[in-house]
């Protein structure tokens, strides 16, 4: 009796459709780009002398691991920073300030350029509530300085513009002003209001 042959899976077209399943997740699989935070770091000093800088313009921020807020010493809820910041940054509590609005409290900061916030967090704090921390903080700054560019934007022939719009359009191709003029306001309003934030661990 014929011994008949074992019956054989055709793979000849396994290799091909691999290969076609490679090339489409090559193709179609996109990596996420991390874009980080921008920040520019401040000059090099070569002074050698220590700066002095008094406690009360020093604007304190904890944000502990369970990510709970505690603002110079006192807990606070991140809806409530803003307005802290914001009054602690308009203080002018040594009356230097002539388009300050604070109340000029002498234990606090004496004005916005003296002034330093140190945001301070643990090492298990989120990453989504340190973001939103570091956005509350420059969000004051950009509350004051939008007031400021209100003010001063009219006088330089930028009536109606908030500090970021100024940005923006400085940024903008599209945008027809003088931007060299912009700039100089700009970075007027930047040296009266200069963010001064002081990260640590």
């Amino acid at each position: 009796m014929a011994k008949r042959a074992a019956p054989e899976v055709n793979a000849g077209s396994m290799a091909d459709i691999a290969f076609l399943l490679l090339i489409f997740f090559l193709v179609t699989t996109t990596i996420e780009k991390d874009s980080g935070i921008n920040r520019k770091l401040p000059p090099i000093d070569d002074s050698e002398q220590d700066v002095i800088i008094k406690q009360k313009n020093i604007f304190t921020v904890l944000l502990n691991k369970n990510d709970q807020l505690l603002v110079e010493d006192e807990n606070m809820e991140l809806k409530d920073l803003r307005a802290a910041a914001v009054e602690f940054l308009d203080n002018n509590g040594d009356g230097s300030c002539s388009f300050c609005q604070g109340k000029k409290n002498s234990s606090s900061s004496d004005n916005p350029t003296k002034a330093i916030i140190s945001l301070a967090n643990d090492r298990e704090t989120s990453y989504s509530a340190y973001i939103s921390v570091q956005n509350e903080l420059v969000a004051a700054y950009n509350v004051l300085r939008n007031r400021l560019a209100l003010q001063l934007g009219p006088k330089k022939g930028f009536p109606g513009m908030d500090f970021v719009q100024m940005q923006e359009n400085y940024k903008s191709v599209q945008w027809p002003g003088n931007k060299d003029k912009l700039k100089a306001v700009i970075d007027q309003i930047k040296e009266l209001i200069p963010q001064k934030l002081s990260e640590v661990q």
